[in-house]
């Protein structure tokens, strides 16, 4: 095992440890697993770089990157793997232009690796939080004092405001376990909220919030619910009573943006909330052992027109006849614990609201997925 930066490029300083390295961490039993019809026997061939499935109907050779966040790369698992080791043991992250700088790649492909690795820290399937609870909101931005005075003017008439140019962000943390983070858009509200939070944290928990009326009727619906009313001067109650673990790490969220990142737009801002959160979440383990943790979770591929889409805000008149002419499109319903929150006349409309590419929601609509944004998704 690996103790530091030094012992990580003596170790890992050839394609073929590395190779081995992966394969023992996405199959610790030894059982390939084909990446194409899911047989679990596999041959290894040509050396032992390549695999070819046993299934007389299948047949097909792959490398252990194949459906992982290397596949498709020209970057050698030599610069990736402590790629990985720098932006999961910085405390606070650490930026594309450092990185870029600390391997010998360009500043574009950093970036791309980047939000590559962060993709993979994503928690999915994670458990239900119990116990003691503390859920809170917070928003992340721009700060229109810094702005410009042109840009203030037109935030005043936009949207309905200055408010509207932040991105809320729910936190939900178990005392003494795991944090999550949800960036949620531009959207607020009870019917938001309180379906985030039941879809997230077990009935027999003990709640703890702030004052917010988002969060009222939640008393009934779990052990109990402690309020602390900030606008009271209230901070911290008998018997723990507080919400201060959630503001600290909604705290070492914001540091890494402010301090390393410097700015993030909504649309990749759930990455950056999944990076802080997998952090968190193990911080009581040695910096190999998280490495190594990481390896277990590269399935997934994020492509980069994926990561690079931008969803046009006002398409042209010529575009939109173009739309019309390909049929009729269906209306599609945003739903968060089988409760419809918002609908939405396109799946485009919709994926630009939420700020995901639409093929994603395509795929929980088709059933291959299960969410997409936060969210579960049906045809209206």
């Amino acid at each position: 095992m690996v103790k530091n930066m030094k012992d990580l490029f003596a170790k890992f300083s050839d394609e073929t440890v590395c190779r081995e390295h992966l394969i023992k961490q996405r199959w610790p039993d030894g059982n390939i697993v084909c990446q194409y019809c899911g047989h679990k026997k596999c041959y290894r061939i040509e050396g032992g770089e390549r695999f070819k499935c046993a299934n007389n109907k299948c047949y097909k050779r792959f490398r252990v990157t194949v459906g992982t966040i290397f596949e498709s790369s020209n970057i050698p698992l030599t610069t990736w793997f402590p790629a990985m080791y720098l932006i999961l043991n910085h405390k606070k992250g650490i930026s594309s232009c450092q990185l870029a700088r600390d391997l010998g790649v360009t500043q574009k492909t950093a970036w791309f690796m980047l939000h590559r690795i962060r993709e993979q820290l994503k928690a999915n399937n994670s458990p239900m939080l119990s116990g003691t609870v503390e859920v809170d909101e917070t928003f992340v931005g721009g700060i229109v004092g810094n702005m410009s005075k042109k840009r203030r003017a037109a935030l005043r008439t936009e949207n309905g405001g200055t408010a509207q140019n932040k991105t809320m962000v729910v936190g939900m943390l178990e005392r003494e376990g795991n944090l999550k983070f949800m960036a949620m858009g531009k959207e607020t509200g009870s019917h938001v909220l309180q379906p985030l939070v039941r879809a997230n944290v077990d009935r027999n928990a003990a709640l703890i919030t702030d004052s917010s009326a988002n969060y009222e009727g939640l008393s009934k619906q779990y052990l109990s619910h402690e309020v602390v009313n900030h606008s009271n001067q209230e901070y911290v109650r008998p018997n723990g009573i507080h919400t201060n673990s959630i503001e600290g790490a909604f705290s070492l969220l914001k540091r890494s943006i402010i301090g390393i990142y410097h700015h993030v737009t909504p649309k990749h801002l759930s990455r950056y909330c999944d990076e802080t959160a997998f952090r968190y979440n193990t911080r009581k383990v040695t910096d190999p052992t998280r490495f190594d943790l990481s390896l277990t979770m590269v399935e997934g591929r994020l492509r980069y027109k994926d990561l690079t889409y931008e969803p046009e805000v006002a398409p042209s008149v010529f575009k939109e006849q173009i739309t019309l002419q390909q049929g009729i499109k269906r209306k599609v319903h945003q739903v968060m614990e089988g409760q419809v929150v918002r609908t939405f006349k396109t799946i485009k409309e919709a994926a630009e609201y939420v700020g995901v590419h639409k093929s994603r929601i395509s795929k929980v609509l088709r059933g291959v997925s299960k969410s997409a944004g936060g969210f579960q998704w049906k045809y209206a």
